[in-house]
């Protein structure tokens, strides 16, 4: 019988059509099943917390496999780390209980998106956050926030493309902060609709521009109507930033330290 194991990932998305596997474009997901079948010896099939779409960064994706290779974690974490690009890489991998799912033991997930509000663009930021040019007020943006959490009928948010059954979502936590010349949006909810994330961050960053007034938000909410909604931002800002599971798993938590050094606002978890 073979064993499941779970795996910590992160990677810089700018090159990819997003997690999952695609006809004629590359993705998150082969590069990682690529590296993970050469260790494996045999073909592995990864099922993660939540799929991102294209250009969209993770700081701490987490995925799950059955295989009945027997491998040291030392393995399979050095041995998938040879064989992946420098732009994904495995932090770290567990050995699971059988009833672990990536996706539906999950209790929440957090993206965070990261914003420079400054004239001159960053070199090391380039492709890693949205360069705004023009003063942000946050202040406003985080009055429109406060219109949207709770549990809401999120179809105001979602894509037209969004294959989801319900469009309600209980959005536990929206926060913007700014430090310096970064603001950061950082979003918890217990699950999210296609491009949701990104039609909030387009919304607040309307009010924060002076656009629209904070109660915007409650308007766009209740129209239930993605035509009444401002333009989605774009995927270069947007990290998968964490997942919660219950603690009985002891899977590992996020390891912020690079990206608090590099990219401004300071990260938890």
């Amino acid at each position: 019988m073979g064993r499941r194991l779970a795996v910590g990932i992160e990677y810089e998305g700018s090159a990819y059509c997003g997690w999952q596997i695609q006809n004629a474009a590359p993705s998150v997901q082969a590069a990682l099943e690529a590296a993970l079948s050469r260790v494996a010896d045999e073909s592995i099939a990864l099922t993660c917390a939540g799929r991102t779409d294209a250009g969209v960064h993770a700081r701490a994706q987490v995925a799950h496999f059955d295989t009945e290779a027997v491998r040291s974690g030392h393995a399979w974490l050095l041995g998938a780390n040879t064989y992946l690009p420098r732009d994904i890489g495995l932090q770290w991998v567990r050995t699971m209980p059988a009833h672990f799912h990536a996706r539906y033991s999950a209790l929440s997930r957090t993206y965070r998106y990261l914003i420079l509000n400054r004239m001159a663009r960053s070199a090391l930021a380039a492709g890693r956050a949205l360069l705004v040019h023009q003063s942000l007020e946050v202040e406003a943006m985080q009055q429109g926030a406060r219109y949207l959490i709770g549990e809401h009928d999120f179809s105001a948010f979602r894509s037209s493309e969004c294959q989801a059954h319900s469009p309600v979502r209980q959005l536990r936590a929206l926060i913007v902060e700014r430090r310096d010349d970064w603001i950061s949006i950082e979003v918890t909810a217990n699950a999210f609709l296609h491009h949701m994330v990104r039609n909030i961050v387009g919304l607040l960053l309307a009010i924060g521009l002076k656009r629209a007034p904070p109660e915007r938000a409650r308007e766009q909410l209740e129209s239930r109507a993605r035509s009444t909604g401002e333009a989605t931002a774009a995927a270069l800002g947007l990290y998968f930033w964490r997942v919660e599971y219950p603690a009985g798993f002891g899977l590992p938590p996020a390891d912020s330290a690079i990206m608090d050094a590099t990219m401004g606002p300071q990260g938890q978890g």
